[in-house]
């Protein structure tokens, strides 16, 4: 049969039957598939050659290969180690750092400045040790004093009314605290043969023997420093009873046995401390003793039997007494008779460290041969800027 009928009666040619209309259909939407494929392909060609066209010109811009960005962002780093370990400071002349010269004179500035990552592995040691910096104010002066401008009064101030007139408010009293830079030296050793070892971390291994000295010696000087040569610690003014306290002076609460707690309710010379120091310092207070004085005071209960002593909940968080966190600072002094054994304040409020944020280093292979001596050096101080912010526990009758 040459000719079908449609159910209208219709003839229908083979061309016009559904499976030919089908293929034909399927044969357009494969056309323009192909056509958009195409455009697509187009497409990101272009956007690569494009991105191509543009990681060109950033090159060409100042914008190096990662390895060439490395070598470029730490010059220092590379001639400091040429310096330690050879005394090769060809390098470090004229090299600028942040915007100044590092220096090219070492008899006038005493060395060369150590590189930034050196100088901030030393810092992080600083901090992360128990020494009051990590609960102290610290600020960063290029000048050799900080001067603190402290208002140890009140503005005045009074109700006013419409019709009476306003009466004249008491002048706030301003006090001029100068916090003088110290000298701070340290002068690790180390062969030369160990410096020419390649596989020596020589800039590791001196961050470390800084910071470890740098410690101990801040550590004692914050606490019983005499201000002579180095920061004036916060046992070094005079100490009063806190009922006789005056600006100038630290506020003391005796423990009530001449050279111990008592017997009898120890923890209450704890909670006479604790509000011997005003409201508005005690939000943000620490206590700070030795370990010695630790191991008395975490034996305390209150009356129904509960410690006073709580250790921290998660890793590297701080012990609380009474729910303050406890610093434990070496320095501090033992239990004895007479003895100061704990400080209890604001001490971002009460105790400030100034200091400048360059650390020198200077090389000396002839003094110790055949070792070669390092001379590092800062400039640190430290004072009692707020007199109402600390407390003490003596160990003594009244």
């Amino acid at each position: 049969m040459t000719e079908m009928k449609s159910r209208a009666g219709e003839d229908l040619s083979p061309a016009q039957t559904p499976a030919a209309e089908a293929k034909a259909a399927m044969a357009g939407f494969l056309k323009e598939l192909s056509s958009f494929q195409e455009d697509v392909k187009s497409t990101l060609k272009h956007q690569e050659e494009r991105l191509t066209m543009l990681n060109a010109k950033t090159m060409s811009y100042g914008r190096p290969a990662l390895s060439a960005r490395a070598e470029t962002e730490a010059p220092h780093q590379k001639a400091f180690n040429a310096y330690l370990r050879s005394g090769d400071d060809d390098g470090l002349r004229g090299l600028t750092l942040e915007g100044k010269a590092m220096s090219t004179a070492v008899a006038a500035d005493g060395g060369y400045l150590v590189d930034p990552q050196t100088a901030d592995r030393i810092r992080s040691m600083l901090f992360a040790t128990s020494s009051l910096r990590s609960i102290a104010n610290i600020v960063q002066v290029e000048a050799t004093s900080f001067d603190v401008l402290v208002d140890r009064s009140e503005v005045g101030s009074g109700w006013a009314t419409e019709v009476a007139a306003t009466t004249e408010t008491a002048t706030p009293v301003i006090e001029r605290i100068s916090i003088k830079l110290h000298e701070l030296a340290a002068m690790p050793k180390a062969s030369q043969r160990l410096l020419d070892d390649s596989a020596f971390d020589v800039e590791g291994w001196l961050a470390e023997k800084i910071a470890t000295r740098f410690i101990r010696a801040e550590a004692a000087a914050f606490i019983n420093g005499d201000g002579i040569d180095k920061p004036k610690g916060i046992l070094l003014p005079a100490k009063v009873a806190n009922a006789s306290w005056t600006w100038g002076n630290i506020g003391y609460i005796p423990t009530g046995a001449a050279a111990d707690f008592l017997a009898v309710n120890p923890a209450d010379c704890i909670i006479n401390l604790v509000y011997a120091l005003g409201a508005d310092y005690r939000a943000n207070a620490s206590f700070v003793m030795n370990s010695k004085t630790v191991g008395a005071v975490r034996k305390m209960k209150d009356a129904d039997g509960r410690f006073l002593w709580s250790d921290g909940l998660a890793a590297g968080e701080a012990a609380r007494l009474m729910g303050y966190p406890v610093l434990v600072c070496e320095d501090m002094p033992d239990i004895a008779a007479n003895a100061f054994a704990i400080a209890f304040g604001d001490f971002r409020s009460a105790y400030t460290i100034a200091e400048r944020p360059d650390l020198r280093i200077l090389r000396d292979p002839f003094s110790a041969k055949p070792n070669v001596l390092f001379y590092a050096n800062k400039r640190v101080g430290g004072d009692i800027t707020d007199y109402a912010a600390i407390k003490l526990l003596r160990i003594a009758v009244s």
